[in-house]
């Protein structure tokens, strides 16, 4: 059996791993459109705005992503990636590594994004068969009337051109949702854009600081990154940075005196470069309105299948069976869709049950069953972007029931733990508990100001488990 895997980001990593440990396939090839692993850990110093940057932008994009910037010296192929200049993890890298690597000793607590492209890079040393600088450009099945169908997938080598078709029994998508940037429309939008050129930008595009400075600024959003970017550029800012938000910032913000939060923006005016926001408040002189409002599911190779694998303006997946397998076709299944997880164990969960599938050791249900499960969580969840989030505890119990599920494949003889495999993480108390707390630890490590770089233990932030997990148990 033939496989290929779409993305040497986290995931892709993942599923490398967990195929090979299968010892069952004849071809494992990734294909990275990128000139080395790690994907948007990749930072890029570049803040180029995309060819196809729109505003607004409410509906995923059809054409592949384009490179940024070709380096015709040294014929480097880059991407824009929304790791941003003085971006650190939100996750202690004791729970945010995989379950088979530990971060190097010495490292932040909360590691930079060059510390994370660093842990991917060595994680990756000994895969073989990635194609860099290779972008997949379509997918599409063979016969999709035949029984055991296979996958035609057609990629672009990005320094040469060179158009190549290659078949495949299954395929594995892990090139990530971060790409496809989502901006609402919003009454006026337009009109203030044609008047005021480069005054509204996305985050995907944000870098540094510096670019803001002495401008009155509006941030967008207040998930990780608005918050984040919000701090970041409220120190070189006018003062007060206004936060737009829809539901409430964290507690933190309330004693930054640079930072005052405000409603939703429901108005561009583009007489006085206003704003009018929801409780009819209304501000002038705006010189920059940054979007942190996140991206759009969008999979460009994958827009001749039917049914397609997103709802009309990407705000979910669609047509999947636990957020992996693509229940009309299950031989395509995907990595890393859920939001609001710690990204690397869950990529191994999933990584785990997709190549038991694909070995053949780990059956799935029959499809009516597939689809009464997706049925089944939008009633629960909702049909629109909610449909994706998990948090805590969902992600937990999500990344456990993985782990569980895996571990009814049947055994074979050769494979590691006795015929098992290479079995992915389960949280048990202790990592639970570190889940709950992360972002309390967050806050206490940002509370120390650059102080902060130094810490490389949650006992010097004052948690431990030991002493105040198990009594709260």
């Amino acid at each position: 059996m033939r496989v290929a895997i779409i993305g040497a980001g986290p995931g892709g990593l993942a599923a490398a791993r967990y195929l090979y440990a299968e010892k069952a396939f004849s071809a494992i090839t990734i294909f990275e459109q990128r000139d080395e692993v790690g994907g948007v850990w990749c930072h890029t110093s570049e803040d180029t705005i995309d060819e196809d940057f729109a505003i607004p932008h409410t509906k995923p994009t059809t054409e592949a992503e384009k490179p940024i910037v070709t380096n015709q010296a040294n014929n480097h192929v880059i991407f824009q990636s929304p790791v941003y200049d003085l971006l650190e993890t939100n996750i202690p890298h004791t729970l945010m590594g995989y379950s088979d690597k530990k971060f190097p000793k010495g490292t932040p607590l909360f590691p930079s994004h060059r510390d994370v492209k660093q842990y991917l890079q060595g994680y990756a040393k000994d895969l073989s068969s990635i194609m860099f600088h290779t972008q997949v450009v379509d997918v599409c099945l063979r016969d999709e009337n035949a029984a055991n169908a296979t996958w035609l997938v057609s990629v672009q080598d990005l320094r040469t051109h060179y158009l190549s078709t290659h078949e495949f029994d299954a395929v594995v998508v892990a090139s990530g949702h971060y790409s496809d940037h989502y901006i609402p429309d919003i009454v006026g939008m337009r009109e203030w854009n044609t008047a005021y050129p480069h005054s509204i930008s996305h985050s995907k595009h944000y870098k540094r600081p510096e670019h803001f400075t002495n401008q009155k600024v509006v941030v967008v959003g207040n998930s990780a990154s608005g918050v984040d970017v919000s701090v970041q550029i409220a120190t070189v800012s006018k003062k007060p940075l206004l936060l737009s938000e829809r539901s409430d910032s964290p507690v933190y913000l309330r004693d930054n005196h640079r930072i005052r939060t405000v409603p939703e923006i429901i108005e561009f005016i583009t007489r006085d470069r206003a704003l009018r926001f929801a409780d009819g408040h209304i501000e002038k002189d705006i010189d920059h309105v940054l979007f942190c409002t996140g991206y759009l599911y969008s999979f460009p190779f994958l827009s001749s299948l039917s049914p397609p694998v997103e709802v009309p303006n990407g705000s979910r997946p669609d047509h999947l069976f636990q957020h992996i397998f693509y229940y009309p076709q299950p031989t395509l299944t995907f990595i890393g869709l859920p939001l609001k997880i710690i990204p690397f164990p869950l990529s191994e969960g999933q990584a785990a049950v997709i190549a038991r599938a694909y070995s053949g050791r780990l059956s799935l249900p029959p499809l009516e069953e597939m689809k009464a499960w997706e049925a089944d969580w939008i009633a629960r969840h909702g049909s629109d972007k909610s449909f994706s989030v998990l948090g805590f505890p969902a992600d937990a119990e999500y990344l456990n029931h993985l782990h569980h599920w895996s571990l009814q494949a049947r055994r074979k003889d050769g494979l590691e733990n006795d015929g098992q495999g290479k079995i992915p993480p389960v949280w048990g108390d202790e990592e639970q508990w570190l889940r709950e707390l992360t972002p309390t630890i967050k806050a206490a490590s940002q509370a120390l100001g650059n102080k902060r770089k130094e810490i490389r233990t949650l006992e010097e932030l004052g948690f431990s488990y030991a002493k105040d997990g198990k009594s709260k148990l």
